[in-house]
């Protein structure tokens, strides 16, 4: 991955500060294991022949809205205008095979009406899975007094089965230890995951905790003095994103830990006094169960060739079909 950032300019005035991601799949042996062996191999095929080369405007790391920031009173329609020239400009150094435009609300897909967005595909994926935390809150037990009975017994007894786990905020030099075990254990999801377009290096969690300090929180999981899970969190302005977490399979079966893992993050989001959580857009059921609500989002991508371009409609359904899940209702 080569980041690119992007200042936007009204005259002499920055208005505007965007990223771009480039992604060259080429590097990649998998991406991703979920689905039959037939389709897993159309999809290498594909990647690999005619989409190797991605550009994303946007943070393909964290779910929402992380392409640009601007000032309120600049014109966005302009700005996403400027951004795909910008785009023009960055297939010339890269030659990109797909462009993409990710993670916009409802509410912004009026702004891109316009002719520079004419030939891109419109489309959607899985929810963004997003847990709004009531101001009224003061502590993770306001949240429990709020679930119904099935959900309250749901919480009582996930905490029960995680009896004998001991949680952990790791520190810069937890982190530098702990980093064999934590890569392994985060490789473990990732390479299970339905599709990745990248892998982590060894040491980004650590130069993460390094550069954000406080802002980057990563929580470790142990039982006996051995670390069997993890996840981390990013402080972002008014909301708390879950960012990426590993854990031991076979314990966290036992031990119902992915789901103690979302009230921990549920508790450390109300004691911080944030507005909400990001969960991202995995497991859509069990983040419907204990209170995250699904917040669709679009994305426009363009293919530099015109026919693929075409069919790009076609192509992206077969690959990534909807997914079915039954939403849930927790509260009272």
């Amino acid at each position: 991955m080569k980041c690119q950032y992007i200042g936007i300019f009204n005259q002499e005035e920055l208005i505007g500060i965007a990223i771009a991601q480039f992604i060259d799949l080429s590097h990649l042996e998998t991406y991703g294991e979920r689905d039959k062996k037939l389709k897993t191999w159309v999809r290498n095929y594909l990647f690999s022949r005619f989409s190797s080369k991605l550009l994303f405007i946007g943070n393909n790391m964290l779910s929402g809205q992380n392409a640009f920031a601007v000032k309120n009173d600049a014109l966005i329609p302009e700005v996403l205008k400027t951004l795909k020239n910008a785009v023009a400009e960055l297939n010339q150094s890269f030659k990109i095979h797909l462009t993409s435009f990710k993670d916009f609300m409802p509410g912004d897909l009026p702004y891109f009406d316009q002719p520079a967005f004419k030939k891109d595909l419109k489309f959607t994926s899985q929810p963004n899975m997003i847990f709004q935390i009531n101001p009224a809150w003061a502590h993770e037990d306001d949240y429990v007094m709020a679930l119904t009975k099935k959900y309250r017994d749901q919480f009582k007894r996930s905490r029960n089965k995680a009896s004998g786990i001991e949680k952990r905020k790791l520190t810069l030099d937890d982190i530098e230890d702990q980093q064999e075990i934590i890569y392994d254990l985060y490789m473990h999801v990732a390479e299970n995951a339905p599709f990745n377009t990248f892998y982590l290096p060894k040491n980004h969690f650590y130069i993460l905790k390094e550069k954000l300090t406080d802002d980057f929180m990563l929580y470790g999981y142990f039982i006996d003095g051995k670390l069997i899970g993890f996840n981390t969190l990013i402080k972002n302005g008014k909301s708390l994103d879950t960012y990426f977490l590993g854990y031991d399979d076979k314990i966290q079966k036992e031990k119902m830990l992915y789901l103690n893992m979302l009230y921990d993050m549920i508790a450390c989001g109300i004691s911080l006094k944030f507005e909400n959580i990001i969960f991202g857009r995995t497991a859509l059921e069990i983040k419907s169960s204990v209170g995250a609500t699904d917040t669709p989002m679009f994305g426009f991508m363009q293919h530099s060739q015109p026919l693929i371009n075409q069919f790009l409609g076609r192509i992206f359904n077969y690959l990534e079909p909807e997914t079915a899940w039954k939403r849930r209702s927790p509260y009272k």
